[in-house]
């Protein structure tokens, strides 16, 4: 029998040692910091959870509603704020028309965005409308956009909800800002928790707060009807904004006040655009689902914001200068009276309202990290944000949105007016990508009713850009002019970040198409890889200088899409004729997932050294360590620890070299068959898997009797096309709690649906391959992904 082949004579078998289960568990200990962020953040989240980490309507509705429906909550109070210094008690009169008229421009929007979650199902919004219709260049100002209003958003809506909590009880008021930066880190915590404990923690404030102000507007509205609706006196409320003595309304000053004042209630309108750029975290099918949330969502906001600009025109409850109480706990007040029975529903309604404006700050927390990580992906944005963390949240992005909002917050005060001077700028040009973008797309395919659709997207594009400009203009001496400074400055920032790695990228296009051998017996070395680059050609020319007696080439899967494209890729390079390993690593923590495949090695008996080789790219120090994690250093350090293992960081820089030239070498090599490879893939860090029972009618791998038939079901940690006898052979690992097995399929290179991590049950002969329990061409059926993976 030859040595790497499967045994089938049992003469043989007799005279050789029982063939041993692969190895799966290992003992390893765990980092203080590992151990302190499981204690917080809870068991680790598997990849495969990820399609369960999905939210259905309702919930949605609670989760990224929340932040809309909640800015009903101080709409009304923006526009008398404004109205009231200057035309008096006929503010409450004009308070209605201007509510109006920010209505109508919701219907407009949420027509559009109606199309826009239709049309676009990935997370992104404006930006993949305007990305697709109108380029990078313009998709980065929807980008710069909706990353202003997700940061001013946590700011705004943490400042209002604390408003609420001083309204109901005044003692608390020069406690605001540190009770405003206190629920913001709370949202922080929760948020890194994961998609659904924080879907299920912050939807019930939605429907409480909905539920409350339907109790408020149907209370007032009878009261109203039977004639004992109470009524402020603005001109007696101290500390309130000064009431004036009215004006006409034909001035240009008055004209300037409308304006402004229309500006100040299209905050109303803020987190409308939270479900496109959520769409993708809705269970399937995501656009239908997605449109018909926001048309309840968009229902609801009309609903409150006509019904409390209604009592408060009713009430003329009136905006005080401190910011509490607000017009709303007014209203509230006034309905239900000063009765026992009447304070315990206003004290009712003022919790509902601050935990819907907290929870309208949680709203970002879903939104931007998927932004940022979209955004990322393409280039634009450091490639770190693309992360996914210990509970499969994006945990950077949401790191940086708390440390620059918490910044926005005290560097405010936590008062709402200054902060809504930052905040409809980016709201409104997101609508108007989205308005223009979408003109563009039904111009562009002209299906169905197109002309229709084009007319009315560019309606809603002329209108909110037309917002835009007029709050640009009433509002910039009050703050919107950093938002005019800083909008060019970020769009800059973004196109200079994506120069740099398309730079980096030209330095890294593989150009060599042969590889020397050197073969000696000497070790096992690793070669582990995440591209097709000069990086990787540099550290296997290296590998081969070692004299080993074995070169595997691995890589740890953590996206399995990418993993296809690095297959392909490796397959059509000329000059690498060694297979490339692929092994699951299902939680992303490739230090650990390192430490085991090295332990494997040293196990086998096929070598007592193995070396663990890292290509790295390196560029310079500031910028370098901005765009680029270290997992290459940390994976060195993890293996590194190991007896009988040596970690070598292969370096190549690629911030000093000539990138020019190197780019002409490598279109050169382009015209000489060999394919550009760009530098691909994110690194994620996780925690340890789940575990694997043994299903019924199967045995543990490592009890499968040698020489006879078995039923075995397991994960498939690995697979390598492995040229045996002469032929390619399709090799897997398949595992499970006690061991693992080795499956061949001769004559294959690849079989549809057996991949990294997939759940396979299979049934044939056990024999033996290099000492380890092997099945070559068993029965096989593919099982779903249910989340559930053997214990690693």
């Amino acid at each position: 029998m030859e040595t790497g082949t499967l045994e089938t004579d049992a003469r043989t078998v007799t005279e050789a040692p029982a063939p041993q289960a692969l190895r799966v568990g290992v003992d390893l200990p765990e980092k203080p910091s590992y151990r302190a962020k499981r204690a917080l953040l809870g068991p680790p989240l598997t990849t495969d959870q990820l399609a369960h980490e999905r939210l259905s309507k309702k919930l949605a509705l609670g989760v990224l509603a929340s932040d809309c429906i909640s800015s009903s909550a101080y709409g009304s109070e923006e526009i008398l704020l404004v109205l009231l210094p200057v035309f008096g008690i006929a503010a409450y009169a004009l308070l209605l028309p201007m509510t109006l008229v920010v209505l109508a421009v919701l219907l407009l929007v949420t027509l559009t965005y109606r199309q826009v979650v239709t049309t676009y199902t990935k997370a992104g919004g404006s930006y993949v409308v305007a990305r697709e219709n109108f380029g990078p260049l313009v998709a980065q100002v929807g980008a710069v956009a909706l990353m202003l209003d997700y940061i001013v958003t946590v700011a705004v809506q943490a400042a209002a909800g604390t408003a609420a909590v001083t309204s109901a009880v005044p003692a608390l008021a020069s406690w605001s800002l540190w009770i405003t930066v206190g629920v913001v880190l709370v949202l922080f915590y929760g948020n890194l928790r994961g998609i659904r404990e924080a879907g299920r923690a912050f939807a019930f404030p939605t429907y409480f707060f909905l539920a409350s102000m339907t109790v408020v507007i149907v209370t007032g509205v009878v009261r109203e009807l039977l004639g004992d609706l109470p009524q402020y006196d603005p001109m007696s409320s101290p500390g309130a904004f000064p009431v004036g003595h009215g004006s006409s309304l034909l001035t240009f000053g008055a004209i300037f006040i409308l304006m402004k004042s229309f500006a100040n209630g299209g905050s109303s309108l803020t987190g409308l655009e939270a479900i496109s750029n959520g769409v993708s975290t809705f269970h399937t099918p995501q656009g239908l689902n997605a449109r018909k949330t926001l048309v309840v969502m968009s229902s609801v906001l009309a609903f409150l914001v006509g019904g409390v600009s209604w009592l408060a025109h009713e009430t003329h409850a009136v905006p005080y200068e401190s910011g509490s109480p607000t017009v709303i706990s007014q209203v509230a007040k006034a309905v239900f009276g000063d009765g026992a029975v009447g304070h315990v529903l206003f004290l009712l309604v003022q919790t509902a309202t601050m935990l819907i404006l907290y929870t309208g700050a949680n709203t970002p927390f879903n939104g931007f990290p998927f932004l940022a990580n979209f955004v990322a992906g393409d280039g634009f944005l450091p490639r770190w944000l693309t992360k996914r963390g210990h509970r499969l949240a994006f945990s950077n992005g949401i790191i940086v949105l708390t440390v620059v909002s918490l910044a926005l917050i005290i560097g405010t005060g936590a008062h709402v007016d200054k902060l809504v001077a930052f905040y409809a700028i980016g709201v409104f040009t997101g609508f108007t990508l989205a308005g223009f973008g979408m003109a563009r797309h039904y111009q562009t395919y002209r299906q169905g009713r197109w002309r229709a659709k084009v007319a009315l997207n560019l309606v809603t594009g002329a209108v909110s850009a037309l917002v835009v400009v007029i709050f640009a203009v009433t509002k910039f001496t009050e703050g919107a002019w950093l938002v005019v400074l800083v909008f060019p400055v970020m769009v800059v920032v973004l196109l200079r970040l994506h120069r740099t790695y398309q730079r980096e990228a030209a330095v890294l296009r593989a150009s060599p198409s042969a590889v020397p051998a050197a073969r000696a017996a000497r070790n096992v070395v690793l070669v582990l890889v995440d591209s097709v680059d000069l990086a990787v050609i540099r550290a296997i020319r290296y590998a081969r200088t070692l004299r080993p007696s074995e070169i595997r080439v691995v890589h740890f899967v953590i996206d399995s899409a990418h993993a296809e494209v690095l297959q392909r890729e490796w397959d059509a390079q000329p000059g690498l004729d060694l297979p490339l390993e692929l092994v699951d690593c299902p939680d992303r923590r490739l230090p650990r997932a390192a430490l085991e495949l090295v332990d494997r090695v040293l196990g086998s008996g096929e070598s007592t050294q193995a070396t663990v080789l890292l290509p790295r790219r390196s560029y310079g120090a500031l910028l370098g360590r901005l765009l680029h994690d270290r997992t290459a250093d940390d994976i060195a350090a993890a293996v590194s620890q190991v007896a009988g293992v040596a970690a070598t960081i292969v370096p190549f820089d690629a911030s000093r070299a000539p990138w020019r030239r190197v780019q002409h070498e490598a279109e050169a090599a382009l015209a000489s068959g060999t394919r550009d490879r760009n530098t691909a893939g994110s690194r994620r860090e996780g925690a340890a898997v789940a575990t694997m029972t043994v299903p019924e009618g199967c045995v543990p791998i490592a009890q499968a009797p040698h020489r006879r038939t078995a039923v075995l079901q397991g994960r498939i940690r690995s697979c390598e096309v492995s040229p045996i006898s002469g032929s390619p052979a399709l090799r897997c690992e398949l595992v499970d709690d006690s061991g693992g097995v080795t499956l061949l399929f001769y004559g294959r290179r690849a079989i549809p649906g057996i991949e990294p991590g997939a759940n396979l049950r299979v049934e044939g002969r056990v024999g033996d391959y290099r000492g380890h329990l092997a099945m070559a061409n068993p029965i096989y059926r593919l099982l779903p992904r249910d989340g559930a993976v053997p214990a690693s």
